[in-house]
């Protein structure tokens, strides 16, 4: 009776590390989406709480790291369960680092240098959309233990990756037309590669995903 109800102890604390993964992850893409729009409309109030949220997840970060060491020190889980939580563990690095991210595009939106000279480039929101979109589907994956969407995370990086370059060109080439444009161009291009380092984060989830339910590493395998 007693190991039965250690039991059904450990499977709670493992579905209350599970909620907190899911729930650090929502909040990580509501902080980019935020900071996204926050850049885009030059909204002082919304950059602000993009940054404060950021502390919000860098807390979460450091309760759930516990959470996993302790459940391993304590319950010394085998197989898939020893899986789940050092892949836990660095799922939640990769969570802290998107938002990270989102915490500088949000510093780029309170700068006070004027930007009207230089329209926005759509490809930088088209890339945040598909930054938050990839991260949505590791999430996804992870609730329903769920492997099958991953192949489309990868393909989402390399077309992010794309992106970038295309901005970066474009940047270049705004520069080099009117100087005037540089400051803003700048700022653009910072944010460009922050979306794209979201992408690389969101990458790395998915490749966790796959080691937590497939048992199977493919960090330097999945790319053709």
């Amino acid at each position: 009776m007693n190991h039965q109800h250690s039991s059904s102890i450990y499977q709670v604390e493992l579905e209350n590390l599970r909620t907190a993964i899911l729930k650090m992850g929502g909040k990580v893409e509501n902080q980019l989406n935020q900071a996204v729009q926050a850049y885009n409309d030059h909204d002082g109030a919304l950059a602000e709480k993009v940054m404060s949220t950021e502390r919000e997840v860098n807390q979460e970060h450091l309760d759930i790291d516990q959470m996993s060491s302790e459940i391993i020190a304590l319950r010394q889980p085998a197989a898939s369960d020893l899986r789940m939580l050092l892949g836990s563990i660095r799922i939640i690095s990769d969570l802290e680092r998107i938002g990270d991210e989102a915490a500088k595009i949000a510093k780029m939106a309170l700068k006070d240098d004027k930007r009207g000279t230089l329209s926005h480039i759509q490809t930088i929101f088209q890339s945040a959309e598909l930054a938050v979109a990839m991260r949505r589907r590791t999430r996804d994956a992870f609730a329903r233990e769920d492997t099958s969407d991953m192949p489309s995370v990868f393909a989402s990086d390399l077309e992010l990756d794309s992106h970038y370059q295309a901005s970066m060109r474009q940047l270049i080439t705004f520069m080099m037309e009117d100087p005037r444009t540089i400051s803003a161009a700048l700022d653009d291009l910072w944010v460009a590669k922050s979306i794209e380092r979201v992408g690389d984060h969101a990458e790395n989830i998915a490749e966790t995903v796959i080691y937590i339910f497939e048992g199977e590493d493919v960090r330097y395998t999945h790319h053709p």
